[in-house]
């Protein structure tokens, strides 16, 4: 009897871990992860990929650090990934179980938040402007002044992404300081000029593509991406990129320090690096990816799109955020808290 409740215990043992070798945890951002590539990527190996969501760095970061979230994979932006990495969250990766990880495009290899890439592969890349809708405004879109010096056509119909990071550089930008700055004189200016807009504003909310699309709002803060989607529902949604300075962003998927899937993420991980499979990513989510070939199996509106090419004149405001000193992180987070109230 006891040989007969051993051999059970192992059949029910072994059970349990084949289940457990064909699931996977994605921790990712909201609406940016295409079912048709969790479908392939399934009916490829048998593993299925649970995607939960969150809307901001901070969030993402603070889950992580709380520990049993159960997650495998995670895809901060560049600049928290120098965090996740000091703080022991995720792992090097062991190239010799990534045989795609020669297609990453070679500018998207030796960056400046993970040089040489040995803790995340790409997911996305884009830009944060400002989204307009040009049937009620026909104003100069290319400034940050379109939210922070609110025009009338726009008063009561412009949302703010609730993107710390994002909404707060941007504003650094516009009254001249640069990313991260310790400036206080800056700082004061951001901060007043924020707070001076705020009752300009209908909202701070995520869900721009649908709002824009449905003409709940007029224009936003908004990622390229999302601009494009909302574009493609309403043809009178253009894209602004400002002026005075905007961030560039590539949010990078990462393995996690304590995953219980980790053949399986590395499976997924390799998977994202063939130029098909990135493309459908981009397909998805409406922003470029960091594989190289990927561009022959992208779809074509994507190829000229005013959001996704960077029109030339525009290009040398765009800069990707650093990691910022806890100094200047704690500033931001002083404006960003009052700016909450």
């Amino acid at each position: 009897m006891k040989k007969t409740l051993a051999t059970l215990a192992m059949l029910m043992a072994s059970t349990g871990l084949a289940h457990a070798e064909g699931v996977l945890n994605l921790f990712n951002w909201g609406n940016y992860t295409s079912p048709e590539l969790l479908a392939k990527f399934e009916a490829e190996t048998g593993i299925k990929v649970t995607v939960t969501d969150y809307d901001s760095n901070d969030a993402a970061l603070a889950k992580i650090e709380a520990g049993g979230h159960g997650f495998d994979l995670v895809v901060p932006s560049a600049n928290y990934v120098p965090i996740f990495r000091d703080k022991g969250l995720i792992t090097e990766l062991d190239m010799s179980r990534l045989a795609n990880h020669g297609n990453i495009a070679p500018e998207w290899v030796d960056v400046a938040w993970d040089p040489g890439r040995k803790f995340t592969v790409p997911w996305q890349w884009g830009s944060t402007g400002i989204a307009v809708n040009t049937s009620v405004y026909s104003g100069d879109i290319n400034t940050s002044a379109v939210f922070l010096e609110v025009p009338d056509e726009l008063k009561g119909k412009i949302n703010v992404v609730p993107e710390m990071n994002d909404v707060v550089n941007l504003a650094i930008f516009y009254y001249g300081g640069e990313p991260c700055t310790e400036d206080v004189e800056v700082l004061k200016k951001v901060r007043d000029g924020l707070m001076a807009a705020k009752p300009n504003w209908i909202s701070m909310d995520y869900g721009a593509t649908e709002k824009l699309s449905n003409n709940d709002w007029a224009a936003s803060v908004n990622w390229n991406g999302s601009t494009m989607r909302a574009r493609l529902a309403n043809p009178s949604v253009a894209y602004g990129y400002p002026k005075e300075g905007y961030p560039l962003f590539m949010d990078s998927v990462a393995l996690l320090k304590d995953a219980q899937n980790v053949d399986n993420a590395y499976k997924f991980l390799d998977f994202i690096l063939v130029p098909e499979n990135a493309a459908m990513i981009s397909a998805f989510a409406r922003y470029a990816n960091g594989v190289a070939g990927s561009d022959a199996f992208m779809p074509e509106d994507m190829k000229t799109a005013p959001e996704v090419v960077t029109p030339a004149e525009h290009k040398a405001a765009g800069k990707f955020l650093p990691t910022c000193s806890p100094k200047a992180t704690e500033y931001m987070t002083a404006i960003w808290t009052e700016l909450q109230k």
